[in-house]
């Protein structure tokens, strides 16, 4: 089972998005908080580059954020992710 990390707010309405479609393949992952847990947020920034929620971590690699978590189911490829 792919180890999946998922950094987050509480009203981000991608973040939702996000974590709908992991459930949907029934996805066991992480979310962080980034607005609840201290250093949170640099941890995110750090780790992706990026300053926007959600990101998206499968196995350590960057998937990047909502729009590009569909973009991996739409061409088919996040089946094999989340398999590996």
């Amino acid at each position: 089972m792919a180890k999946i990390t998922l950094y987050s707010n509480s009203w981000c309405p991608f973040c939702r998005r996000a974590k709908m479609l992991l459930d949907s393949k029934g996805a066991a992952y992480t979310e962080i908080n980034v607005e609840a847990v201290s250093g949170a947020r640099q941890e995110m920034i750090k780790r992706s580059g990026r300053t926007s929620v959600p990101q998206i971590f499968i196995n350590e690699l960057h998937v990047g954020g909502c729009d590009d978590l569909f973009a991996l189911e739409q061409k088919g490829k996040l089946e094999k992710l989340l398999a590996d």
